[in-house]
Order: structure tokens, then sequence, then C-alpha cells
């Protein structure tokens, strides 16, 4: 399979960078997924994890954790999907990124894309959301009851965007 990654931490100007790169497609086992990849967002996750430094990578990095696709394959030992299904997610920084045809993913972390939204509008969403939500009910301890509330100011938060853009 195709995938994007690098050998070097190089500066993103240089031209070796980010590479292409030919890899074996990896095999679900256990509640691994293999996900065919339809979009990955980039974040700041991406960037921290790319930062020069003098160190050399054998196989290479692949980046790339927020994605959205559609299920290809499921290991011996998953329940919750199925070939077909659409999903998304934040993947693990400690396995292979997303920037790939296929990416394997435990089936525990990754979610059913929402119909309402496209493939890059999911794959946009799983770092933000994660921020947001840990933003919300760890740091400023809102009750988790308050979700009616909440749902509340983000719809008076689309009013307001969609009638005042910027």
């Amino acid at each position: 399979m195709r995938a994007i990654g690098f050998y070097r931490y190089l500066p993103i100007e240089d031209t070796e960078s980010l590479v292409d790169i030919q890899m074996a497609t990896p095999l679900p086992v256990g509640r691994d997924l293999l996900v065919k990849v339809y979009a990955v967002s980039v974040n700041p996750v991406d960037v921290k994890v790319r930062a020069p430094k003098p160190q050399v990578e054998r196989p290479p990095r692949i980046l790339g954790w927020d994605v959205a696709g559609v299920v290809e394959q499921v290991g011996s030992e998953c329940t919750l999907f199925k070939p077909g299904d659409e999903v998304y997610y934040a993947g693990s920084i400690a396995r292979p990124g997303g920037n790939s045809e296929f990416h394997l993913v435990d089936e525990r972390i990754v979610g059913h894309k929402p119909k309402s939204l496209n493939f890059a509008q999911a794959a946009a969403l799983p770092l933000t959301a994660i921020a947001a939500w840990e933003a919300l009910f760890d740091r400023l301890a809102i009750p988790r009851q308050a979700h009616k509330k909440v749902e509340m100011g983000r719809m008076m938060g689309k009013i307001v965007l969609e009638h005042f853009p910027a």
C-alpha cells in the first residue's frame, strides 16, 4: 500500500521531510479493524511528533491519527464493527498513523461516522472533540447532566455563525 511518512526528522521545507513510501498492507488481528482511509486531518500532534531531531526511523514513521474511512476487514475478536461500516477516530500515537491507504486501529477507540458529515469533516473532528470534552467535563468539571445546556450553547453558537459569518 502507499503511505506518506519519513525516515528522518527534517525541517518541513526539506524535500525529504515527507516521502512517498510503499508498505505491506497490514492484517487485522484480535480487536483490530483494517480501515480503508478516505480522509486524514493534520493536527498539532502531527507537528509535534515530526519536529526536527537527530533520529532516524526504521521502519518509516507514518503520521496522521485523526482518520475517517470504511472498514475493510476485522480481526477475529471484533464485535463492534463489520466490513462496510463508515468510521472515524483518533488513533493511537503508539501505532503507525493513517497517512496511508489502509490503517489498523483497535475497534474500542472507533466510532461510527455521523451520516451528516462527509469523510473530510469526520476526520477533522476526533482530536478537537476529545479536547472540547476534556475541557468541559474534566477540566471545568461541568456536571455530565448539563449536556442539555451544552447542546443549547452549541445551537446558539451555530445561529450566531450562520447570521454573522466572519
